[in-house]
Protein backbone atom coordinates (compact mmCIF):
# COMPACT_ATOMS: atom_id res chain seq x y z
CA UNK A 1 0.00 0.00 0.00
CA UNK A 2 1.23 3.50 -0.82
CA UNK A 3 2.13 5.94 1.95
CA UNK A 4 -0.24 8.49 0.40
CA UNK A 5 -3.26 6.19 0.69
CA UNK A 6 -5.13 6.67 3.97
CA UNK A 7 -6.19 3.54 5.76
CA UNK A 8 -8.10 2.82 8.89
CA UNK A 9 -4.72 1.91 10.47
CA UNK A 10 -3.39 5.44 9.93
CA UNK A 11 -3.26 7.58 13.05
CA UNK A 12 -5.99 10.19 12.89
CA UNK A 13 -8.01 8.52 10.12
CA UNK A 14 -10.94 7.70 12.40
CA UNK A 15 -10.82 11.18 13.90
CA UNK A 16 -10.79 12.74 10.42
CA UNK A 17 -13.78 10.59 9.37
CA UNK A 18 -15.67 11.65 12.50
CA UNK A 19 -14.85 15.32 11.85
CA UNK A 20 -16.06 15.22 8.23
CA UNK A 21 -19.20 13.37 9.31
CA UNK A 22 -20.15 16.39 11.40
CA UNK A 23 -19.80 18.87 8.52
CA UNK A 24 -23.02 19.69 6.65
CA UNK A 25 -22.93 18.93 2.92
CA UNK A 26 -23.50 22.61 2.07
CA UNK A 27 -20.29 23.53 3.88
CA UNK A 28 -18.35 20.86 2.00
CA UNK A 29 -19.72 22.09 -1.35
CA UNK A 30 -18.97 25.74 -0.54
CA UNK A 31 -15.45 24.87 0.67
CA UNK A 32 -14.69 22.96 -2.52
CA UNK A 33 -16.08 25.83 -4.61
CA UNK A 34 -13.92 28.38 -2.77
CA UNK A 35 -10.85 26.18 -3.25
CA UNK A 36 -11.59 25.92 -6.99
CA UNK A 37 -12.05 29.70 -7.16
CA UNK A 38 -8.77 30.33 -5.36
CA UNK A 39 -6.84 27.92 -7.55
CA UNK A 40 -8.36 29.43 -10.70
CA UNK A 41 -7.43 32.94 -9.56
CA UNK A 42 -3.82 31.82 -9.10
CA UNK A 43 -3.74 30.16 -12.53
CA UNK A 44 -5.24 33.32 -14.08
CA UNK A 45 -2.40 35.38 -12.60
CA UNK A 46 -4.72 37.36 -10.30
CA UNK A 47 -2.52 37.05 -7.20
CA UNK A 48 0.39 39.15 -5.94
CA UNK A 49 2.81 36.93 -7.86
CA UNK A 50 0.85 37.68 -11.02
CA UNK A 51 2.27 35.90 -14.01
CA UNK A 52 4.57 33.63 -12.00
CA UNK A 53 1.88 30.93 -11.79
CA UNK A 54 -0.26 31.93 -14.76
CA UNK A 55 -1.45 28.96 -16.79
CA UNK A 56 -4.61 29.52 -18.81
CA UNK A 57 -5.01 25.84 -19.73
CA UNK A 58 -5.11 24.93 -16.04
CA UNK A 59 -7.34 27.94 -15.27
CA UNK A 60 -9.83 26.80 -17.92
CA UNK A 61 -10.13 23.39 -16.26
CA UNK A 62 -10.64 24.88 -12.82
CA UNK A 63 -13.24 27.43 -13.95
CA UNK A 64 -15.09 24.74 -15.88
CA UNK A 65 -15.10 22.44 -12.83
CA UNK A 66 -16.34 25.29 -10.63
CA UNK A 67 -19.19 26.04 -13.05
CA UNK A 68 -20.15 22.36 -13.15
CA UNK A 69 -20.14 22.11 -9.37
CA UNK A 70 -22.29 25.22 -8.98
CA UNK A 71 -24.68 24.05 -11.68
CA UNK A 72 -25.02 20.61 -10.10
CA UNK A 73 -25.52 21.99 -6.60
CA UNK A 74 -28.01 24.73 -7.49
CA UNK A 75 -30.89 23.02 -5.70
CA UNK A 76 -28.70 21.90 -2.80
CA UNK A 77 -27.29 25.21 -1.58
CA UNK A 78 -29.24 28.30 -0.67
CA UNK A 79 -29.06 31.54 -2.64
CA UNK A 80 -27.23 32.94 0.41
CA UNK A 81 -24.30 30.70 -0.54
CA UNK A 82 -24.90 30.43 -4.28
CA UNK A 83 -25.13 34.12 -5.20
CA UNK A 84 -21.59 35.10 -4.16
CA UNK A 85 -20.19 31.92 -5.69
CA UNK A 86 -21.91 32.68 -9.01
CA UNK A 87 -20.57 36.25 -8.87
CA UNK A 88 -17.07 34.91 -8.27
CA UNK A 89 -17.45 32.46 -11.13
CA UNK A 90 -18.52 35.23 -13.50
CA UNK A 91 -15.54 37.35 -12.43
CA UNK A 92 -13.19 34.45 -13.15
CA UNK A 93 -14.83 33.84 -16.53
CA UNK A 94 -14.40 37.53 -17.43
CA UNK A 95 -10.78 37.48 -16.23
CA UNK A 96 -10.15 34.42 -18.37
CA UNK A 97 -11.68 36.15 -21.40
CA UNK A 98 -9.48 39.22 -20.82
CA UNK A 99 -6.32 37.14 -20.34
CA UNK A 100 -6.83 35.02 -23.46
CA UNK A 101 -4.90 35.99 -26.56
CA UNK A 102 -7.47 34.23 -28.73
CA UNK A 103 -11.00 34.83 -27.53
CA UNK A 104 -13.41 31.92 -27.25
CA UNK A 105 -16.67 32.19 -29.15
CA UNK A 106 -19.56 33.31 -26.90
CA UNK A 107 -20.75 30.27 -24.98
CA UNK A 108 -17.48 28.39 -25.53
CA UNK A 109 -15.43 29.87 -22.67
CA UNK A 110 -14.68 27.92 -19.52
CA UNK A 111 -17.86 26.98 -17.71
CA UNK A 112 -20.12 28.69 -20.23
CA UNK A 113 -21.60 25.28 -21.02
CA UNK A 114 -23.26 25.63 -17.61
CA UNK A 115 -23.70 29.40 -17.26
CA UNK A 116 -24.38 30.50 -20.80
CA UNK A 117 -22.28 33.14 -22.57
CA UNK A 118 -20.49 35.63 -20.36
CA UNK A 119 -20.09 39.17 -21.61
CA UNK A 120 -18.13 42.03 -20.01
Amino acid sequence: MSDATPSSDSPGFDEMARDIAEVPAVEVIVTVAVNLMSAAAVKLGLTEDGDAHKDLDEARKLVHALAGLLDASTTEISSFHAAPLRDGLKSLQLAFREASLVADEPGQGPGEKYTGPVFG
